[in-house]
């Protein structure tokens, strides 16, 4: 009962932590400090002869720095006193997800195109996607927001959930910073396609298992049979072999059409559509997704709870 508390309590605190504040943008966040070894091993060793050898080892020494970083951390913490050590995993939890933060900037695109038009729009869209937004129409903003919650919805939440459940703070934190790998190396281009191949194959695996985990959530809080039957349909259609899964859930959800080609980092991708249905998506739809995506957070963490009091 002892280590179902060490779980639970950090991972109760966490989230409603998450939930009341989000992610304040002047707070000290880890995945910054992720992003600055990421940045200085990239500079140091993406030269020369070796770049797939080179990415790899570094892929690979960051993850094992983080993990027994973060082991090392909260054992001494645990040896010195429970308390230290809950509120140690309890704020990084709290860093771990980004619901409340996925959620509202979703909401804010919606709202800034709905009160302010087309190219404010446009520019709030940008914060949070990586295609290029300037010729984008109201329709494809809002479908662009939809798919971007979706796919972070799993990246961004239930994969850092799942981890935490196998391998608490620090296995939320390794898969951080392997997510974090992945789109900072992750591109197919002449800089990276060769020194970020590990990371973003790594991340594909990593996140296998919880992106279907998410779209089964999705269909079930919504208590929808054609999101399933999307997931079933589409959800291997997407370039990613992960991403396609939690954005056909939500295409089945509500019923309509997402892909297709856009530009990214100007590059045109020719994305394959997920759904038949072209509609148009109403601005009232974001609160149904935001309801989704909060929903099916609550019940990964409820489900984690549940299943630490029964088996620890």
């Amino acid at each position: 009962m002892e280590q179902a508390l060490l779980l639970i309590i950090p991972l109760a605190a966490g989230y409603l932590l998450d939930l009341l504040v989000g992610d304040p943008e002047n707070l000290p966040h880890p995945v910054r400090v992720f992003g600055n070894l990421i940045y200085k091993g990239e500079q140091l060793l993406n030269k020369l002869k070796y770049r797939f050898l080179k990415g790899m080892l570094l892929t690979l020494a960051l993850c094992l720095l983080t993990f027994f970083t973060f082991s090392t951390v909260g054992e001494m913490l645990l040896s010195l006193h429970p308390y230290l050590y809950l509120l140690f995993a309890g704020i990084f939890v709290f860093y771990g997800l980004a619901n409340r933060g996925l959620v509202d900037e979703g909401r804010k695109v919606f709202q800034v195109l709905h009160t302010q038009g087309l190219e404010a729009g446009r520019k709030q869209l940008s914060r949070i996607v990586g295609r290029d937004t300037s010729q984008l129409s109201p329709q494809q903003i809002r479908i662009a927001v939809l798919e971007t919650m979706s796919e972070n919805l799993s990246d961004g939440v239930i994969a850092p959930l799942f981890y935490f459940a196998l391998a608490g703070v620090p296995g939320m934190m390794t898969y951080k910073m392997i997510n974090t790998m992945d789109s900072m190396l992750g591109y197919r281009n002449d800089r990276y396609e060769q020194f970020g191949k590990f990371a973003a194959r790594l991340d594909d695996v990593a996140n296998f298992i919880p992106a279907r985990i998410t779209a089964l959530l999705m269909a079930l809080v919504s208590i929808c049979w054609q999101g399933l039957v999307f997931v079933l349909k589409y959800g291997n259609k997407h370039k990613s072999p992960n991403a396609g899964y939690p954005e056909a859930a939500l295409a089945g959800i509500l019923n309509c059409q997402f892909g297709g080609p856009n530009v990214y980092h100007g590059v045109l991708v020719d994305k394959p559509y997920i759904g038949e249905q072209d509609r148009v998506i109403k601005h009232q739809e974001i609160y149904r997704v935001s309801r989704i995506n909060h929903g099916t957070c609550f019940v990964m963490v409820a489900g984690i709870m549940l299943m630490a009091f029964l088996v620890l």
